[in-house]
């Protein structure tokens, strides 16, 4: 008997309320992560006498602000989901990155599922009936409901046990 490829169904996919939690959550992550690393290089500046530092993060303008803040997103979902395929806000709402298969993605596809989100209006593809946003369907990824997506693959995968006991 022949056992056939699970796949991500469309009722497995995270609902847009969930990923626009998952947007504003991440967003207060990164935002934290920023300011704890400029108050402890501000207290580092400060401790080692570099002042001129001191002055540029004071006087810091609108396009560094926004390439640092383009650094701390690259940096975030990189880290976070090249090793757990969850970020912060992914833990909180219970879902998941995963490939078309339910497979976690390869850390070439997070980066490139990262870089995708720097497209200017991404935040405005999930206004479309998929649910899916530009950074999902240029990587090929989708964000499901992790309960569901492991009910779903232990279904799928007893049925293929039961197919190859009785081969």
């Amino acid at each position: 008997m022949e056992s056939t490829q699970f796949r991500v169904t469309n009722d497995m996919l995270a609902t847009q309320g969930q990923r626009l939690v998952n947007y504003f959550i991440d967003l207060l992550v990164q935002y934290g992560l920023t300011f704890g690393l400029g108050f402890v290089l501000a207290a580092l500046a400060l401790f080692l006498g570099f002042e001129g530092f001191l002055n540029w993060l004071a006087t810091i303008d609108k396009l560094t602000e926004y390439l640092l803040g383009v650094v701390v997103l690259i940096l975030y979902y990189s880290f976070f989901e090249i090793l757990f395929a969850r970020s912060v806000a992914k833990y909180i709402t219970k879902t998941v990155v995963v490939m078309a298969d339910g497979s976690k993605p390869s850390a070439g596809t997070i980066v490139k599922r990262t870089f995708c989100r720097i497209i200017p209006f991404n935040h405005f593809s999930f206004l479309g009936n998929s649910g899916r946003g530009w950074h999902d369907s240029i990587s090929e990824t989708y964000v499901v409901k992790k309960d569901l997506l492991e009910q779903r693959m232990r279904i799928h995968n007893s049925f293929d046990e039961i197919g190859q006991e009785l081969e």
